[in-house]
C-alpha cells in the first residue's frame, strides 16, 4: 500500500504540474479544475492508497463492479461518479451507490434515476453525456437531441443537472480532438442560456488529452492511466458497461 501510495503521489504531482500549464496558458486558475481519477479494474486498495494521497473524486464504469469495492471503501469521504454507459435497469443501483452520474443519455434512464433517487430521498447530480463523434461503439445524446434531452431533466424534482460530458476519439495526436472538446464548451453555453441557469461542469479529456480539454474549458478532467498505470484485467462484464 505505501509503494502504491507513493507512485500514485508522484504521478499525481506530475498531472498537477500539466494542470497548471495548461491552465496557465488558458489564463485560468488550476483549482478551477477537479480531477475524477478513473479507478475502474483497479482494485479497492488502489482507490484507498489515491485518497490517501490527497485524491477525493473518482470514476468507475460498471455498477457492479464497483458494488463489490464499496464495502472496503465505506468509510472514505468521497464523491463516487458513474462515467460509464447505464441501462435503466440499473438505475435504482446507480442511484444508491453513487453521488453523480455523469453519463445520462436518454430521457428514459433520467426518468428511472429521478425516481431511484427519490426512493432514496436525495438529490442525484447528473450530467448529459453528448456524442460528438461518428463512432458507433460510444454512448451519448446526439447534439440535435441535447436541448430536448436537457429541458426534461432540468424539470426533474430529484436530479441536478449540472453539465455535460463527452469521449472523443482516441486519437494519437491530442491537438485532433480540440474541435470535440471546444463544440462541447460551446453547447454547455447554448444550454445554459437556454435554460436560464448555470451549468458548472464540463466533464472532458483524460490522461492523454486533458491539456487540450483544460485550454477548452473543461472544470473536471478524468485521467486513469496517467495516474495508476496500465489497468488490470478487467472485471467480468454486467452489461452496465
Amino acid at each position: 500500500m505505501a509503494d502504491a501510495a507513493a507512485t500514485i503521489a508522484e504521478n499525481l504531482a506530475r498531472i498537477r504540474e500539466r494542470i497548471a500549464r495548461a491552465a496557465q496558458r488558458a489564463g485560468r486558475r488550476p483549482d478551477e479544475i477537479t480531477i475524477v481519477a478513473v479507478t475502474k479494474t483497479h482494485p479497492a486498495e488502489t482507490v484507498a492508497a489515491a485518497f490517501d494521497v490527497g485524491l477525493r473524486h473518482f470514476g468507475e464504469n460498471r455498477v457492479q463492479e464497483f458494488e463489490s469495492k464499496l464495502p472496503a471503501l465505506i468509510s472514505l469521504k468521497a464523491t463516487w461518479h458513474l462515467i460509464g454507459h447505464l441501462q435503466s435497469n440499473k438505475a435504482a443501483r446507480a442511484a444508491r451507490l453513487f453521488d453523480r452520474i455523469d453519463s445520462v443519455d436518454s430521457l428514459a434512464l433520467a426518468q428511472r434515476l429521478d425516481a431511484a433517487a427519490a426512493a432514496e430521498n436525495k438529490h442525484l447530480g447528473v450530467l448529459i453525456e453528448v456524442h460528438l463523434s461518428d463512432e458507433t461503439t460510444k454512448s451519448g445524446v446526439s447534439e440535435a437531441e441535447l436541448a430536448a434531452l436537457a429541458e426534461s431533466v432540468a424539470t426533474f424534482p430529484n436530479l441536478q443537472l449540472k453539465g455535460l460530458m463527452t469521449i472523443p476519439p482516441f486519437l494519437d495526436n491530442p491537438e485532433s480532438v480540440r474541435p470535440f472538446f471546444r463544440k462541447l464548451a460551446a453547447l454547455r453555453e447554448q444550454l445554459a442560456r437556454n435554460l436560464a441557469r448555470p451549468l458548472s461542469t464540463l466533464s472532458m479529456g483524460m490522461s492523454h488529452d486533458f491539456e487540450i480539454a483544460i485550454e477548452e474549458g473543461a472544470t473536471e478532467i478524468r485521467p486513469g492511466t496517467a495516474l495508476f498505470g496500465a489497468r488490470p484485467v478487467a472485471y467480468p462484464a454486467d452489461n452496465a458497461l
